[in-house]
């Protein structure tokens, strides 16, 4: 009953916070002052008729919370909206997740791959050069806005050198993703190594390692075996974790890098006021959040059995 109880308060909580935030961001984008109605005319005003309907049709006469209700009525049911020309918010992400999930995969492979490598080259040797130059490049790599990283790697790599496209998914997967994918990762590979290396550091200094060097095991078994296993679970914890937030955080680097994704749809959307397209996309965006986050908490009680004790 306990694993029962644990999912079940689990996806309470997850509801819980699904609503909340998600009535929060209805609120603030459809709270806002102005009318977005009246600036689908441009500098030519729709006709009263035209207007009152749409007002009409998308409930901007009802209360706030009752606009809500209606959302969230409609969403259950799978339905993301309509913007206010007519088109689906779910077709409109069809077409734009493709591009969205190719580029937060290849930033979260540069950060398993390359995070893990340096964190556990650093936790090897901690104190040493290779330690200290591990941690001044992680704290160099947090430290730089990722749009003057992305800005100036488009324009080093991608104008002077030539090395990698400057915009578009014309060159296709991965020669067009390496680059803004790079500049994604960043901040999560720097995470990552520090996140592994203070683990390994810990599992190194830890009782049942010292036995196993006492015992000769050789160190190819003790590292690459238990310091590994051991080392892994908040690892994995943070990775899964970061990729709920590489999925929605790709906004300016797609704007940067021209890439037709959720991203740039969500700025585009900011841009021209089209309410009903903002809150999908952030719907989306959150839904996926919360079921990592979900899975996350699960997969840690069934693989720390410490946690699954408790």
């Amino acid at each position: 009953m306990k694993p029962v109880m644990h999912v079940a308060r689990r996806f309470g909580e997850l509801a819980i916070v699904f609503l909340g935030v998600t009535f929060v961001i209805y609120a603030m984008v459809f709270a806002l002052p102005g009318d977005p109605i009246a600036s689908l005319g441009g500098d030519r005003p729709l006709p009263p008729a035209v207007v009152d309907q749409l007002r009409e049709q998308y409930h901007l006469n009802d209360p706030l919370w009752q606009q809500y209700l209606y959302y969230i009525g409609n969403l259950f049911q799978g339905d993301l909206g309509t913007n206010f020309s007519g088109q689906e918010v779910s077709d409109r992400l069809a077409s734009r997740w493709p591009v969205t999930i190719a580029l937060a995969l290849t930033a979260w492979g540069f950060e398993v791959v390359i995070g893990v490598a340096l964190g556990l080259y650093a936790g090897l040797r901690p104190g040493r050069l290779g330690d200290k130059t591990v941690l001044a490049g992680t704290i160099l790599a947090t430290s730089i806005p990722v749009f003057v990283l992305a800005v100036s790697a488009q324009l080093v790599l991608g104008v002077k050198l030539g090395w990698f496209p400057v915009a578009g998914t014309a060159a296709g997967w991965p020669t067009a993703y390496i680059l803004p994918a790079l500049c994604v990762a960043v901040f999560g590979l720097a995470s990552v190594a520090r996140l592994m290396r203070g683990s390994v550091v810990d599992t190194m200094n830890s009782d049942f390692v010292r036995t196993l060097w006492a015992k000769g095991m050789p160190k190819r078994e003790v590292v690459g075996i238990h310091v590994m296993r051991n080392s892994a679970l908040p690892v994995l914890t943070y990775l899964a974790i970061d990729l709920g937030y590489l999925l929605g955080g790709t906004v300016v680097i797609e704007g940067i890098f021209n890439l037709p994704g959720v991203g740039q749809l969500l700025f585009q959307a900011i841009r021209a006021h089209e309410g009903p397209t903002i809150v999908g996309v952030s719907v989306a965006l959150i839904m996926i959040f919360l079921i990592t986050n979900l899975i996350v908490d699960l997969l840690q009680a069934v693989l720390d059995p410490r946690i699954r004790h408790e």
